[in-house]
């Protein structure tokens, strides 16, 4: 395996290369959600892989799912990642551009539910305020463990909230829980020992069912193929470095989340998994066939539909293109 380290002068001389990539749309714009799990994109840059495949990356964070949708409709992003569930919801329809292309990471207990000590189980919630943000994974989560338990979301008294505000809002007394994500899951629970925080539900109880994802915008996808190869195959280079290396890894990761190497390290080890390039084909599938993540999909569309967070029954088949994925090593070294 072969990865790229950049010098002082490589910098120099890549930030000419950068200008020229603005010139020649060479440049992968991305956004995505303040999650860990994303982090083999951005290391990829420190590795100089995007550089050496003629691309510059323009990676951002953003976790309002409203602001990146408006963002790809515009056409001012290329690609963003998020969870398979949040790609469905609403208000999204056949024809809303963003098509899925590869895999980066499944949440193995990245995404969860925290409560205070007041809470003993998912029925205490009942008449509680609960403060989630739309179409995130922990929403999903709470839905199904309130219908286990015969209750709805109509039962709790739900405040909506940026997931980045997690601990600001659990320090609330009047709040009794909140759905949130890494690295905000695990910092409430530390941050605020006078509310006796745990984790109610996790991702971890549901495996294989919070996918995230890695989307194209379908213009782009169409007039330049090459970008988005590009961007696999820096992400899978990466996956594959952090199986090597997962102390470097943790080291490059950790400054683009404001974390320690510790912390990023502590993060993947209980809370997700990357999905290699092996991983990726296995759930997209080849050649214009199907994998499992054309079952985990349609699982998750019927949950949605039923839990009223998506309108709109979508098809994987239209939603899912694995033609990237297909040869994606074809010519060039991995």
């Amino acid at each position: 395996m072969r990865f790229w380290k950049v010098s002082a002068a490589g910098l120099a001389a890549g930030a000419c290369l950068a200008g020229a990539a603005l010139a020649q749309d060479t440049t992968i714009r991305v956004l995505a959600p303040t999650w860990v799990g994303f982090a083999p994109a951005l290391v990829a840059q420190d590795l100089g892989c995007y550089e050496a495949e003629g691309y510059a990356l323009d990676f951002r964070f953003e976790d309002d799912r409203a602001n990146v949708m408006a963002a790809m409709e515009r056409g001012d992003i290329d690609a963003d990642m998020r969870t398979v569930g949040e790609h469905q919801g609403r208000p999204r329809v056949p024809e809303t551009p963003g098509t899925i292309i590869g895999t980066i990471d499944i949440s193995v207990g990245g995404d969860g539910v925290l409560v205070d000590g007041s809470i003993s189980d998912v029925s205490d919630l009942a008449g509680r305020t609960v403060a989630i943000e739309p179409n995130i994974p922990a929403r999903l989560l709470l839905q199904m463990a309130l219908a286990e338990a015969g209750l709805s979301l109509d039962d709790v008294q739900l405040r909506e909230i940026a997931t980045a505000d997690t601990i600001a809002v659990l320090a609330d007394p009047s709040v009794a829980a909140v759905g949130t994500y890494e690295p905000f899951l695990s910092q409430a629970v530390t941050a605020l020992p006078d509310r006796n925080p745990r984790i109610l539900l996790s991702s971890r109880d549901k495996p294989d069912l919070i996918v995230d994802i890695i989307t194209a915008r379908d213009d782009e996808l169409a007039a330049n193929p090459g970008k988005f190869r590009a961007l696999l195959r820096c992400v899978y280079r990466a996956v594959d470095f952090f199986g090597q290396d997962p102390a470097r890894f943790a080291e490059l990761a950790a400054p683009y989340y404001g974390l320690t190497p510790a912390e990023v390290t502590e993060i993947i080890d209980t809370s997700l998994a990357y999905t290699t390039y092996e991983e990726a084909v296995a759930y997209l599938g080849t050649g214009g066939g199907t994998g499992k993540l054309h079952d985990v999909f349609r699982q998750v569309m019927q949950l949605n539909l039923e839990y009223g967070a998506a309108d709109t029954a979508l098809d994987p088949g239209q939603e899912i293109d694995n033609t990237i994925l297909t040869g994606l090593w074809d010519g060039v070294e991995r």
